[in-house]
């Protein structure tokens, strides 16, 4: 009986290359892209899914999650490759002070556009919402600058009433409680 030992493939020089990761920044992204991605699309089974053609609130929802994770998995196949050597570039340290500040900001609009009924914080509707949510999401930079938030700030709000408000007619609070009754 002979037995056959796989060897690997040889370059130039006599050097071993075997499968590695080139990128495991790209790599991770990909693997957290695809995991986002398949939660969402499983989530979007909670409601009426529907068809191309008579398309249900979970239609959207699914669709996105399924292109986020096809496009997350190629992403991390991508990163592979045959080389010689290590396993690509280090990931490096996880930057918590702009994750917590993008996280919080995105916790304050739906509070703030909301209101929490729980502890009678009353909803402060669209624009306050939106220029909390870009302060605050401005402050994760390495630089904050009071004057481009607020800016940003009015853009983003002005083109949000005229898309949802005006543009599709959607029904919900603009201005605080206090001010709009």
């Amino acid at each position: 009986m002979t037995y056959f030992r796989k060897q690997p493939v040889r370059i130039e020089g006599g050097m071993p290359v075997h499968l590695h990761i080139k990128s495991k920044k790209d790599f991770i992204s990909g693997i957290m892209f695809a995991a986002v991605g398949a939660a969402f699309a499983i989530g979007a089974f909670e409601y009426t899914v529907g068809n191309a053609a008579r398309m249900g609130p979970g239609y959207f929802p699914l669709m996105v999650g399924v292109l986020l994770t096809v496009l997350g998995l190629v992403v991390a196949l991508s990163s592979l490759g045959y080389k010689p050597g290590g396993d690509g570039d280090p990931v490096g340290r996880i930057a918590w002070k702009p994750l917590g500040f993008i996280i919080g900001a995105n916790l304050l609009f739906g509070v703030l556009l909301a209101g929490i009924q729980l502890i009678d914080l009353p909803a402060m509707g669209l624009i306050v919402a939106v220029y909390a949510l870009v302060i605050v999401s401005c402050m994760a930079g390495s630089v904050f600058s009071l004057k481009s938030a607020l800016i940003l700030a009015t853009i983003l709000a002005a083109g949000s009433y005229l898309t949802f408000v005006l543009g599709l007619g959607l029904q919900f609070q603009v201005w605080p409680t206090f001010i709009s009754s």
